[in-house]
This record gives structure tokens, sequence and C-alpha cells, in this order.
């Protein structure tokens, strides 16, 4: 039993801890890490960093971008709000022209009414009196005639003649004017 005691020792003695790997292992380890972390270095990183760059210098680009867009978004805003101002005023003033050319046709047609129709009753009065004279023309006519066949028959002789004829109903008419002027310079 000894012997099987001295193998299970020696066994034991040989036998290392499995959580702890040999030196070789680790030497070997460490080599192979050192030139991954080598290589890495030397060629992976360099090639990353230029990506991560391009990347940096895009979003750097963007925002400026975006902040130039912004910056011309802004004035592009101030500049409607000025135009919409200027738009404001100038339909402002052109209702407030409007008004005043409005008013301005009002008192014109006001004006140009008031001329007509004084034209109008001008133009009424003159055909009134021109009715008026024809009337007295034709009344004198009609008048002289049947005074001078009145007459003629109470002075029993014929007043034929033309210009004895005229000159009595002109008489005539010439005392009954008279009269009608001292009646109303009387009255």
């Amino acid at each position: 039993m000894t012997s099987l005691s001295q193998v299970v020792i020696a066994a034991e003695e040989t036998t290392q801890n499995p959580l702890v790997p040999a030196p070789y292992d680790i030497l070997w380890s460490t080599i192979i890490f050192v030139i991954i972390v080598v290589v890495f270095m030397k060629y992976l990183l360099p090639k990353m960093q230029v990506v991560l760059d391009e990347r940096a210098d895009k979003i750097e680009g963007g925002l400026k971008k975006a902040e130039e867009a912004q910056a011309e978004a802004a004035a592009a805003l101030e500049e409607y709000t000025a135009q919409l101002t200027e738009a404001r005023a100038e339909a402002a003033r052109i209702r407030e022209d409007a008004r005043s050319e409005a008013s301005q046709i009002v008192t014109d047609s006001h004006s140009r009414a008031a001329d007509d129709a004084k034209r109008i009753v001008e133009t009424a009065h003159k055909q009134v009196e021109a009715e008026r004279q024809q009337a007295v023309v034709s009344l004198r006519t009609e008048v002289g005639s049947l005074a001078a066949e009145l007459a003629s028959r109470i002075v029993g002789e014929s007043l034929t003649d033309d210009a004895r004829q005229q000159r009595i109903i002109d008489g005539f008419l010439d005392d009954l004017d008279a009269q009608v002027s001292q009646q109303k310079a009387e009255g």
C-alpha cells in the first residue's frame, strides 16, 4: 500500500492547480498578446482613428451646416417679417388712398350733380320763358284778331286793313300792359 500512497502523493505533487497556468503558457500568451497589441496599435488603430476623425469632421460639418441653415432661416424669417410689415403698411396706405379717392369721387359727383341740376333748371327756365314769349305772341295775335273783329262789330266798319288792325291791337295791348304794371306797382 505504500506504493499506492506514494503514487498518489507523487501524482499530487506533479499536478498543478488548474487555475494557475503553466509558466510556458504564460510566456507564449504574453508574446502573442504583445504581437496583437503591436499590430492593433500600428495598423488597426490608425485606420480606426482616420474613420473616427472623418466621422467627427462630418458631424462638425453637419453642425456648421445646421448652424448656417438656422442662421439663414432666421435671416429669412426676419426678411419675411420686414416684408410683411412693409406689405401691411402698403395695404394701409392703399386703403387710405382708396378712401380719399372715394371721398373725392363722391365730392366730384355731388358737384357735377349740382352743376347738372343748375344747368337743367336754367334750361327749363329758358324753355319756360321761350314758351311764355311764344304764348304771349300767340295770345297777342289771337287777342288782336278777336279785338279787331269785336271792334269792327262795335264800330260797324270793317277793320280788315292789316296795318290799321296792327296799330289798334298794339295800342290796346300797350294800354293793357300799362294797367297791369300800374296794378303791380300799387299792390
